[in-house]
This record gives structure tokens, sequence and C-alpha cells, in this order.
């Protein structure tokens, strides 16, 4: 069914993205963590909000499970149903830029079309891809919600890393390998690359 519609005229609003920004001082960004369950998104993603915070900048934080339990409640987890999910979430990110905010994303997206897909969304220049890398081993071994025991036991099924494909990211813009690098050292590296890319240029 085609998404188009005649009837449709978004309307064009007497402030744009570029007053929004110069308000909040900051460049509207899509900082995008994708990687296995258990490989630290969250967990990077929420210690980097709240850090920005700190620093002054507005953010907000887009997690996988939040999203499913509301606005995406609807989808499966079919590959048809992980592709919309990940449409979705590009398409409010969207949103989220144009009110000029800063958006950490951490979402599995395991398949290279649909991050593409939300670079383009977004535009290129206002995303950052995070690759949250640990192998499959110690990510089965930490097994934070126990999801990994129940793909095992047939319990969960189309489980990335398991019975569902998960295609790592060739030329990530960030790469934090959670297996060899701290909590904090990891925070550092992305501190370092995104602080530059966020404030706002004159």
């Amino acid at each position: 069914m085609s998404s188009t519609n005649n009837n449709i005229y978004p309307i064009k609003t007497k402030v744009s993205q570029a007053q929004r920004q110069k308000l909040l001082n900051q460049h509207a960004t899509v900082i995008w963590f994708t990687g296995l369950s258990g490989s630290g998104k969250s967990t990077l993603a929420v210690q980097l909000e709240a850090q920005l915070h700190a620093l002054g900048f507005k953010t907000y934080l887009l997690d996988g499970d939040n999203i499913r339990a509301g606005l995406n409640k609807d989808l499966t987890f079919t590959d048809d149903g992980r592709i919309e999910n990940i449409r979705r979430i590009g398409e409010v990110s969207k949103l989220m830029l144009d009110a000029g905010v800063i958006v950490l994303s951490a979402f599995i997206s395991p398949f290279q079309s649909d991050r593409t897909q939300v670079k383009n969304i977004v535009g290129e220049h206002n995303y950052i891809e995070v690759f949250v890398d640990a192998p499959l081993s110690v990510c089965e071994a930490r097994d934070v919600k126990g999801l990994y025991k129940k793909a095992r036991a047939g319990e969960v099924k189309n489980f990335t890393g398991i019975d569902s494909p998960y295609e790592a990211p060739v030329r990530p813009d960030i790469h934090i390998p959670t297996h060899e690098l701290s909590l904090d050292e990891s925070i550092a590296k992305l501190m370092g690359y995104i602080l530059e890319k966020i404030k706002l240029k004159d």
C-alpha cells in the first residue's frame, strides 16, 4: 500500500529548526547505539545522556523496550516487525531533531539497511552511529534479561544472534568494544567524539 496521500498537507511553522537549535545552543543530533542484546547499549546511552545533561545539553533517550511497550507495542519480532520498528523510530527521531533535541537511540537494529534508512530519514550530517560491540558468547554470559536462556530453550523466537541474524556495522562512527573497555573508558571515548559534533557552530 502506498504511504502517500494527496489529502495530506504538512503545515509550515513560523519557527525553524535553526531557531530552535540557537535557543537550545546545540546541534540536534541522533546518536544511534546498535549491538546485540546484552552488549551494553542502554547502559552506555543512559550514562552518556546523564553526562550530556550535566553539561547543559537538552537530550532525550529512546530505548528498545520503552518504545516496544508503547508506540510500537503492535509490532512483532519478525523481520517485517523489526524493520517497521526501526522505521518508526527513525521518524520519531526526525521530529525530535526538528525540535532541536539531541536524541540517543539504543536499539539492536540488526539490519544494515534499516540503519541506513534511519540515516537517510534524519540526514547523514545529523547521525552518529555507535557500534556497541561484544561477542555473542559475552552477551550470552551476561544475559541481563534472561532472554538468551529463553531463546536457547525455544521459548523466544527470532532472537537476534541465535535464530535471527545481526549485521554488524562496517564503518560505524564510533566502535565501543564493551568486553575490552570499562564503562568509564567507553564514555570517555564517546564524549571525545560527540562533544564537537553537538556544539552549535557559528
